[in-house]
């Protein structure tokens, strides 16, 4: 497997990187909480450290819904997260535009699921140099995901992580299948799991994604239990009032026990590897 460096962090070796944050860039000042408080765990807990938030959430289920902030703001905060707390950050592209001007001040490129085919998105990402985390697309094989990788590739680009984020199952909810872990692994690349995006049901509501948060130490443990090369998972520090997913975030308080559950089963996982 190819191992994927940003600077100290490591995907596809032995260690368990941990991207995570809040959804959507809410306000700097809650941007900037968020990343303190979640690096303060990690680092008591010796876990490898991504920072996330989205900018702007193309694929709201409402029009009414709270999308984020301009790309301007965006990178102002996202200095502000490196100056502070020197942290990588993940953020969302949603066009080929955003994935050239943001990827100056950004250290992973993240495409959504449901853009995980479109080839424009996929090349000028990749062109940027950046790592690039492809989402799965919850319509799509595991196997079919060899197709993302080698649009990537063309760009000269081989810093490539794949995420697992379930599979459609009927018209309404989501299931997760953990071979896709391995048979994504078997193309060369890591693949990260993540647990947000997997519990959520996006028919429950009708005009905003529902989510069984209950279930995502379930799912956390056994993707690891099951070899994935990282943890995606959305974290806020008042879940209830968040502005975007508000249902399929984790707790911050409830972050670091969660944590140290996964880093038991990577254990036992590399074990009897």
């Amino acid at each position: 497997m190819n191992i994927i460096k940003n600077n100290s962090i490591l995907f596809g070796g032995n260690s368990l990187p941990f991207i995570g944050g809040p959804c959507v860039i809410e306000s700097k000042e809650h941007s900037l909480l968020m990343a303190k408080e979640i690096k303060a765990i990690t680092d008591k807990i010796n876990i490898p450290y991504i920072f996330k938030t989205s900018f702007d959430k193309a694929n709201r289920t409402s029009i009414n819904s709270y999308r984020g902030v301009d790309l301007s703001t965006a990178i102002e905060i996202f200095q502000s997260i490196k100056k502070e707390y020197s942290l990588p950050i993940l953020t969302d592209v949603h066009t080929p535009e955003q994935a050239e001007k943001i990827s100056d001040f950004v250290d992973i490129l993240q495409i959504p699921a449901f853009l995980c085919r479109q080839t424009d998105l996929l090349v000028a990402a990749g062109k940027t140099g950046k790592i690039i985390n492809v989402k799965k697309g919850q319509f799509l094989s595991p196997r079919k995901i060899s197709n993302i990788i080698e649009k990537i590739e063309s760009t000269g680009n081989k810093n490539i992580l794949i995420t697992e984020r379930g599979s459609s199952f009927g018209l309404d909810s989501l299931v997760v299948d953990m071979k896709s872990i391995p048979i994504m692994q078997s193309f060369g690349y890591p693949v990260i799991f993540d647990a947000s995006h997997s519990i959520q049901a996006p028919g429950l509501m009708e005009s905003t994604t529902g989510g069984e948060r209950e279930f995502i130490p379930t799912l956390v443990n056994a993707a690891v239990a099951s070899g994935c090369d990282g943890l995606f998972i959305e974290v806020h520090d008042n879940v209830e009032q968040a502005l975007s997913d508000s249902s399929s975030q984790w707790p911050l308080n409830k972050l670091e026990t969660l944590l140290k559950s996964a880093l038991h089963f990577r254990k036992a996982y590399l074990d009897v590897k």
